[in-house]
């Protein structure tokens, strides 16, 4: 088994128009695109030891079926439900159905916004939230799901 096959496998996924980072809203979200949040995941990774899944996908159904697939194959899932946050229903019951430690994150602070983006049923799921540091919630996430998970820097 190679050094990655060994590592506990962290499934980063995110959800609908996380794919126009840097060009959607830049004053809001940023100008870090969504290559750069892969790269700083992938650096957190391999800085507590952890193998790294991330995925983004526009569909509900297809971020379903990858929560699915978690259970079984990965130690955590680390979520940016982008859009879904307070609409999926479906997104919630399968987190909770992976049985694996979850943590929401999101690039703004979702209570500074409009009343209807501060309720978050994801967070029915999640171990913990954060929210409104911009990219680097990220690698915060990864680095408390390495102590979730066992694993020392």
């Amino acid at each position: 088994m190679s050094d990655v096959e060994s590592r506990p496998l962290i499934a980063v996924l995110n959800g609908p128009n996380l794919n126009m980072l840097g060009l959607r809203q830049p004053e809001l979200y940023g100008a870090a695109t969504l290559d750069d949040v892969e790269q700083l995941c992938a650096e957190t990774g391999d800085q507590f030891g952890l193998a790294i899944d991330f995925r983004q996908t526009n569909g509900e159904g297809e971020l379903v079926s990858w929560v699915q697939e978690c259970r079984g194959r990965a130690a955590g899932i680390v979520i940016n439900p982008a859009g879904y946050t307070t609409t999926s229903i479906a997104l919630m019951d399968a987190l909770l159905s992976a049985e694996l430690p979850v943590i929401e994150v999101h690039i703004t602070n979702i209570h500074r916004r409009e009343e209807f983006r501060q309720h978050s049923f994801v967070s029915k799921a999640a171990v913990g939230v954060i929210a409104g540091l911009g990219i680097q919630g990220y690698a915060l996430a990864l680095t408390a799901m390495a102590n979730l998970v066992g694993v020392e820097e």
